[in-house]
C-alpha cells in the first residue's frame, strides 16, 4: 500500500528530487494524519528491555499470518505497565503509526498494553514446563556442583554464534590458562535440539572438560524455541558433566535454564560463572602467601623468645659447673662419713656376733639335754627288764622269737625262758589250753 501511493506520488507529482531523511519524515506525516492513534492486536515476540528502560519488540498477527510490526514502547508508557510483558503473550495496543527514519522502517509507538492472554507458543511453553517439572527434572537436589577450578571447558553452541565469540572473549580475559573445547551445533531450526542432544552426548563420551556450556545470544521464543526440547532437557538432566546453560538475555528463561546445574543470564555470565578469573585467584594467592610468610616469621619470632628465656633459666656455663662442683664435694664427704661409719660398726660386731653364737650355743646344748633325759626316762619306762624283775619272765623259741601264747607252743618244743637275773632252757613236755573267758554282760 505504501510502495503504490508513492508510485502515484512520483506519477502525478512534479518532478523533483527527494532526500531520503524529508521522504520518510512525509511519509511518517502522512501515515499520522491517515490513521492517527491506532489500536491493534498481537502477540509479543521478541521482546528486549533496554538499559534506558525502552521496550523493543516484534507484534505478530494473532491469526497465524506472517505479518509483522515493529514496535517500540519508551519508558514513560512502559513504566505504566501492570504486568510482566514476556515474549507469547497476546496483547491489545494503542498508539501511532510511525516511520523509524535510521532504518527506514514502519513502527508502531506504543503509548499502551493490555495483555489479552498468553500466545499459542507460550501455552506451550507453560504445558511443557509443567509436566517436566512434575517429572522432577528441575529438582533443586539433582543439581551438580560446578568445578570451582577447571582444567578444561566445553562450549556447545554454533561456531557462527556471537554467543561463541562473547564466551571466548570473557575466558581469555578471565581465564586464559582454561584449555577450552567446542562442540558445535545450530541452536536454532528444527533440526537444533537434536544437533545439541548429540553434542552433548559427545561432550559426555569424551569426558575431557570438567563442565558444559551451552549458550546461544538473544531472540524471540521462537528463536530459542530449540532450548525447550524435552529431549535437549532430558540430556541436559542425564549429562555426566555439570552444565551452565546461558540462552539469550536475562529475562529469557527456557526449560533448558531450568534443567541446567546452574543458569547464566547471559552467554558471558555463563563465562564469568564456569571459571573465576585468574587475577582475581592470583590475589587470592598473594594473600595465601602474605598470611603464611606472616605465620612463618610469628612462629620463628615465638620460637626465638622460647630460647632466650631458656638462656636466662640455664645461667651462665661456670655458674652451673660451680653448683655442680659443690653438689659433688657434698655427696663426697657424705660418702667418706658413711663408709668411716660402716668400718667402725663392723669393728665392732665380731665380738658382737661371737657373744650371740656362744649364747646360743649354750641354750641349743641345754635344750638338747633336756630332750635327750626326757627320751632316757621314757625309754627305761618302756624297757622289758623292770617288768621281768617284778617276776616276771617271758619266752622264747629256738629263733629267739617271742612265744607269747600258749597256742604257740607245742610239745617237745624248746623254748628259752628269760627273768631278770638270767635265763634257762626249758622243754615243753604238755600243752594245757585254757577255755576263753565268757564275755562281761553289761
Amino acid at each position: 500500500m505504501l510502495a503504490l501511493h508513492v508510485v502515484e506520488a512520483f506519477a502525478t507529482a512534479p518532478r523533483q528530487a527527494w532526500d531520503v531523511g524529508a521522504l520518510l519524515l512525509a511519509t511518517g506525516d502522512a501515515l499520522q494524519a491517515r490513521f492517527g492513534a491506532v489500536t491493534v492486536r498481537g502477540e509479543l515476540s521478541g521482546l528486549t528491555r533496554a538499559a534506558s528502560g525502552h521496550f523493543y519488540f516484534t507484534l505478530k498477527d494473532m491469526a497465524g499470518a506472517s505479518a509483522l510490526l515493529r514496535c517500540a514502547m519508551f519508558r514513560r508508557a512502559a513504566s505504566l505497565l501492570d504486568f510482566d510483558a514476556r515474549d507469547g503473550q497476546q496483547v491489545e495496543l494503542r498508539g501511532r503509526l510511525t516511520v523509524y527514519e535510521a532504518r527506514g522502517e514502519l513502527q508502531l509507538v506504543v503509548e499502551a498494553m493490555q495483555r489479552l492472554g498468553a500466545g499459542a507458543l507460550y501455552e506451550q511453553f507453560l504445558r511443557l514446563k509443567a509436566r517436566l517439572e512434575a517429572a522432577g527434572l528441575f529438582d533443586a537436589s539433582c543439581k551438580r556442583p560446578i568445578a570451582p577450578w577447571p582444567a578444561a571447558l566445553g562450549i556447545v553452541t554454533s561456531t557462527a554464534a556471537a554467543a561463541l565469540h562473547d564466551v571466548l572473549a570473557a575466558l581469555a580475559r578471565r581465564a586464559p590458562h582454561l584449555r577450552v573445547i567446542v562442540y558445535p551445533s545450530p541452536v536454532q531450526g528444527a533440526d537444533a535440539p537434536a544437533a545439541l542432544v548429540a553434542a552433548l552426548r559427545l561432550a559426555a563420551t569424551r569426558r575431557e572438560v570438567d563442565s558444559l556450556l551451552l549458550v546461544r545470544g538473544g531472540g524471540s521464543l521462537e528463536d530459542l524455541w530449540a532450548f525447550n526440547d524435552e529431549s535437549l532437557v532430558r540430556a541436559i538432566v542425564n549429562s555426566p558433566i555439570p552444565v551452565i546453560c546461558g540462552v539469550g538475555h536475562e529475562s529469557d528463561v527456557t526449560l533448558a535454564d531450568l534443567a541446567a546445574d546452574l543458569r547464566a543470564a547471559t552467554p558471558t555470565a555463563a563465562a564469568e560463572l564456569a571459571a573465576p578469573a585468574r587475577a582475581d585467584a592470583l590475589a587470592r594467592l598473594d594473600g595465601l602467601a602474605d598470611r603464611l610468610q606472616r605465620r612463618v616469621h610469628q612462629q620463628f619470632d615465638t620460637q626465638a623468645q622460647r630460647v632466650d628465656a631458656l638462656a636466662l633459666r640455664l645461667g651462665a656455663p661456670v655458674h652451673a659447673i660451680a653448683v655442680q662442683r659443690q653438689a659433688l664435694a657434698a655427696l663426697h664427704e657424705r660418702l667418706r662419713l658413711a663408709l668411716r661409719h660402716a668400718m667402725a660398726g663392723a669393728a665392732r660386731e665380731p665380738g658382737l656376733l661371737a657373744a650371740r653364737l656362744q649364747r646360743a650355743m649354750q641354750a641349743q646344748r641345754e635344750r638338747q639335754s633336756q630332750r635327750l633325759q626326757a627320751a632316757a626316762q621314757r625309754l627305761a619306762a618302756l624297757d622289758p627288764r623292770r617288768v621281768l624283775a617284778r617276776g616276771y619272765a617271758w619266752m622264747a623259741d629256738a629263733q629267739g622269737r617271742p612265744v607269747l601264747s600258749a597256742h604257740s607252743a607245742h610239745t617237745g618244743d624248746r623254748l628259752a625262758a628269760v627273768w631278770a637275773d638270767g635265763t634257762a632252757q626249758v622243754e615243753v613236755l604238755q600243752v594245757q589250753l585254757q577255755d576263753p573267758a565268757p564275755p562281761s554282760t553289761p
